[in-house]
């Protein structure tokens, strides 16, 4: 029988892929957005941490919403709410209102996250993990596009805010769309005897155990992403020596690694590996692939090492979501919600700590910095591993 509810993942992953531009678009807007608040850049990249900060505030009260209400009406309100952002934005001379509408993407993507991993996970209750990771390879191919669309509308002198617009009709359409879509009774939650034995729980799990255990691998996982999209091509001039351009497209080589990881792990999990295992090895893989920076020899290397650290550190938070729902299925969205506010910290601080680092010591220090955060994600993701064995029979 056909799955009633492939419809409903369209919208939900057409969220997303608009989600990977907007993640993006401020940043890509820089100069235009300076010229029309009348501030200097600083204080436009300020609307980036506005949206984090959004985020993170919304984070404690959207994951009760979405077991509360439903799946279905918080992905529709976050999807209505972002068009305050992509209308206000390029319509707006004020820059006190472009940052409230900053906050107000932060909290229209706090619910999208609540309402979205809960319901693709109740969609496809077999592939639940392939459905959280393919959230991430939609987002990696919307951040691909949005730079075209953007040399589009430079090459032929149309107004930059087109790109917010379009964005915006976009995310109407597919809000109204997802009215009418059917999703899960989120209520309806399988018995321990409706499981498969191996899915049967022995024993409760713990928050404070292997529930906040999980809640830091939302924060690892983050920060071994974040380090290298924030420092990558600073790393290539700096401690490679590599020219501005070729340190600069160092990032195209990562996101090509990342978009290899999700498509892979989409096909993989939970069939032939458990969320759990990837959870252990991607961390190890991308520890190799630092150290094998400080061995460089040739540009070649560089190419390959950027490759695999973003193919072992994508895709990572999207599994601790995985496992956080399966551990704690009756509080879904909540439990969930726990692993987003450790991921959008990870988003805040690593910048400020590798920041500090960097101007206290040099460079290098983010690679050590980073390849401790690889350590500490692999001995949470085995302290859960053993945890789950006991707990699952």
């Amino acid at each position: 029988m056909k799955n009633p509810y492939i419809k409903s993942s369209v919208g939900m992953y057409l969220n997303y892929f608009m989600l990977g531009m907007i993640n993006i678009i401020v940043a890509s807007n820089m100069d235009s957005l300076s010229e029309r608040y009348h501030v200097d850049i600083p204080k436009i990249s300020l609307l980036v941490s506005a949206i984090g900060i959004g985020k993170l505030v919304a984070l404690f009260f959207s994951g009760r919403l979405a077991d509360r209400w439903g799946r279905k009406p918080v992905i529709i309100t976050g999807n209505f709410l972002y068009l305050l952002f992509l209308i206000g934005i390029p319509t707006t001379t004020s820059y006190t209102l472009a940052f409230i509408f900053a906050i107000s993407a932060g909290i229209a993507n706090s619910l999208l996250d609540s309402g979205t991993y809960p319901a693709l996970t109740e969609s496809f209750p077999k592939k639940a993990s392939s459905a959280s990771v393919l959230v991430k390879a939609s987002v990696s191919i919307g951040a691909t596009v949005l730079p075209f669309i953007l040399a589009f509308l430079i090459a032929h002198d149309i107004f930059w805010g087109w790109a917010f617009f379009g964005l915006g009709l976009l995310y109407l359409l597919v809000g109204i769309y997802l009215i009418f879509m059917p999703f899960p009774n989120h209520k309806q939650v399988s018995s321990q005897d409706d499981l498969p034995v191996q899915e049967q729980m022995k024993e409760e799990p713990k928050m404070l155990g292997e529930g906040l255990a999980v809640v830091l691998m939302g924060f690892t996982s983050t920060a071994l992403f974040v380090v290298w999209q924030t420092w990558l091509p600073q790393l290539g001039l700096k401690l490679i020596g590599l020219g501005t351009e070729q340190a600069t497209q160092l990032l195209s080589y990562f996101s090509i690694g990342a978009l290899v990881s999700v498509l892979l792990l989409s096909i993989v999990l939970d069939k032939f590996i458990s969320p759990i295992m990837v959870a252990i090895i991607y961390p190890i893989g991308a520890f190799l692939a630092m150290l094998s920076l400080f061995q460089i020899e040739t540009y070649s290397i560089v190419i390959v090492s950027t490759f695999f650290l973003g193919l072992f550190t994508a895709g990572i938070f999207q599994l601790a979501m995985s496992i956080m729902m399966k551990l704690f299925p009756t509080n879904k969205a909540t439990a969930s919600s726990y692993v987003n506010i450790a991921a959008s910290s990870a988003f805040i601080l690593v910048p400020l700590i590798t920041s500090g680092l960097v101007s206290t010591f040099d460079i290098k220090m983010t690679l050590f910095f980073d390849m401790i955060i690889a350590v500490m994600s692999v001995l949470l993701a085995v302290f859960v591993l053993g945890r789950m064995k006991k707990l699952f029979r």
